[in-house]
């Protein structure tokens, strides 16, 4: 009995022993900060990968022809990372300069990681429908312009045929 008790004293105290040292070993270090507030959007694949482009999306959509200016200066380069951001830059300028932003698309999107790759699919999609609509617009526009002359001939020659018809006319009242 005396054993017993023994081994019972000594497994409660090893118990507590080691419940004391567990309370002593430094906490799991945490996982680095990661800030996402990078102006110029990389290529890492991290937590603020898709976070980092869209906010810089939003910003070439927002931003006036004097920020697409400075960020593409700043984003002269061949890394792939910066021919994306250029062309959505490019893709949010003026007209002439959707089909260059939509040949950077087409030839760096595969360099983007998987994750990204979507999004960057998307960007390239909504841009060609924008350039689409553009050049059927601009052959509306053009079709219009015909019909516009076409009508504008066929006025002159009706007020021609309608002259020739009144002269007509003018003579037969006069002959007797």
């Amino acid at each position: 009995m005396k054993i017993r008790m023994l081994l019972v004293a000594l497994c409660a105290s090893s118990l507590l022993t080691g419940c004391q040292w567990l309370a002593q070993q430094p906490p799991p270090p945490e996982p680095p900060v990661t800030s996402c507030d990078s102006d110029i959007p990389q290529l890492a694949d991290n937590v603020c990968l898709v976070d980092d482009w869209v906010a810089f999306g939003l910003a070439a959509q927002r931003g006036d022809s004097e920020w697409r200016q400075t960020m593409l200066t700043r984003l002269n380069g061949d890394m792939p990372h910066l021919k994306l951001a250029r062309a959505t830059v490019l893709a949010w300028g003026e007209r002439d300069e959707w089909e260059r932003a939509s040949e950077l698309y087409k030839a760096e999107i595969s360099a983007a990681p998987s994750r990204l790759q979507p999004l960057l699919q998307q960007w390239l999609n909504e841009l060609e429908r924008r350039r689409s609509l553009v050049a059927e617009l601009a052959k509306s526009e053009s079709r219009r312009q015909a019909l516009a002359r076409e009508r504008d001939e066929l006025a002159e020659k009706l007020d021609a045929l309608t002259a020739i018809e009144q002269s007509i006319n003018s003579r037969h009242q006069q002959s007797p």
